[in-house]
């Protein structure tokens, strides 16, 4: 699979391994959250990532 991380045909070519790390690294950063890899025509694009934090749920008092 070929991938990119942009159409930009200035921005250097990317391989396999380049963009899994990019993931790893990304998945192992977060506790929370989630990674989102997009993809078009049959190329890795963009990689997101969106952290949630969480907190402490109570019983809610008025």
């Amino acid at each position: 699979m070929n991938a990119t991380t942009t159409s930009d045909p200035n921005k250097p070519k990317t391989d396999d391994a380049d963009w899994c790390s990019l993931v790893l690294q990304k998945v192992e950063s977060l506790r929370f959250g989630e990674v989102r890899i997009v993809v078009h025509e049959g190329t890795v694009t963009q990689i997101e990532s969106t952290e949630k934090t969480r907190l402490e749920s109570r019983p809610f008092r008025s």
